[in-house]
């Protein structure tokens, strides 16, 4: 079976970063979110190129993850959201990584293991996620003088008008102001979102994640991914001839029908099977299909998607295809998240560990 092929443009991201960069402060740095294998892109390339374009800061999930970005970043500075576990201690020793540590445990697993090594704290204002609360933060206060970054994040930042958004800001504000006025810590409470909002959230630094790979809520966006599927098969399936598993879709004339080597194992998410297996849609122009593009030209997938293969209607093209792309400029990540009715932030970090990742600029 032949293997897709994830595509990522290297230029589109960093101009997607620069542009950010742009919408935020004077004084305020733009870091970096290569959590989860950034983004499911590849973390050493997507900060390895960032790097280049002279970030210093990333943000990731777990240790592990940072240690993967300091390989190839040596010299910056990458902190961890889920804080400090004991069993990641070798690894913060030899990645020199800082934990944005969540509670007051975590604060004293630290100091008991680390000592004076640096590290920055998560604030709870209102997500209630992690991160220490008001009372929590306001009793550890003599030991957050000497971390280097005080964040929170917020819940409802691709909501511009949602008045969740100022009720955080007032709390981290409340939480912090006394405790920086005559220190150098610096804070940072925008992702991507919180970037859009203005500069009454940017603070010391902002750290967008979603808007660099291309996704809302950052509408401007460069496409960063294009996902080319190799084709197995093409075969003529009869007027009245099921597709797929469970007969679930119907030939209402004569189709030409192309198999295509993904599933729902390498990400494409099976819910997707509701609009290729709805005779009302297929086809149609009303903008909930999802197509499969060869050459330029959108083909409507049909049937339900399996493990390891989607099907399409190829009948409007001259020739067979070798491959088809399920992401492009033209059908972006979001575009898909709606119609399996979730996130871009979903359908970036589900590509499969089987697709092959090349990158250009």
């Amino acid at each position: 079976m032949g293997t897709a092929t994830l595509q990522v443009n290297l230029t589109a991201l960093g101009n997607n970063h620069a542009a950010l960069d742009a919408r935020s402060s004077a004084d305020t740095e733009t870091a970096a979110v290569v959590k989860a294998d950034g983004y499911g892109l590849g973390a050493p390339q997507i900060a390895s190129e960032l790097y280049t374009r002279g970030v210093k800061t990333f943000f990731v999930a777990a240790a592990e993850e940072g240690e993967a970005v300091k390989k190839v970043c040596t010299d910056s500075t990458v902190y961890v959201f889920s804080g400090y576990m004991r069993e990641d201690a070798a690894c913060y020793q030899s990645s020199e990584l800082q934990p944005l540590l969540n509670s007051p445990e975590q604060l004293l697993q630290w100091k008991a293991d680390m000592g004076s090594r640096s590290f920055g704290m998560q604030l709870d204002t209102g997500m209630n996620r992690l991160g220490f609360e008001a009372d929590e933060f306001a009793a550890v206060a003599p030991d957050a003088v000497n971390s280097t970054l005080l964040t929170s994040h917020l819940a409802c930042s691709d909501e511009p008008d949602n008045p969740m958004n100022g009720g955080q800001l007032k709390n981290f504000r409340q939480m912090t102001d006394s405790l920086v006025h005559d220190t150098h810590i610096a804070r940072s409470l925008a992702a991507t979102g919180g970037t859009l909002l203005g500069p009454d959230y940017h603070f010391d630094m902002v750290r967008p994640g979603i808007g660099m790979y291309g996704g809302l809520p950052y509408k401007d966006a460069q496409a960063v991914v294009t996902l080319k599927l190799p084709v197995i098969q093409s075969r003529w399936v009869k007027q009245g001839e099921s597709v797929g598993y469970g007969a679930a879709w119907r030939a209402d004339k004569d189709t030409r029908v192309a198999t295509l080597a993904a599933g729902y194992a390498d990400g494409i998410i099976r819910s997707l099977s509701a609009i290729a297996c709805n005779a009302e849609v297929k086809n149609s122009d009303d903008n909930q299909s999802l197509y499969l593009y060869a050459d330029g030209k959108p083909c409507p997938m049909i049937g339900r998607v399996s493990m390891d293969m989607i099907t399409v209607d190829i009948t409007a093209l001259e020739v067979d295809p070798d491959a088809m792309e399920l992401l492009n400029a033209e059908q972006t990540i979001d575009y898909v998240a709606a119609r399996a009715a979730t996130i871009g932030y979903e359908i970036l970090t589900a590509c499969g560990a089987r697709y092959r990742r090349s990158y250009t600029r």
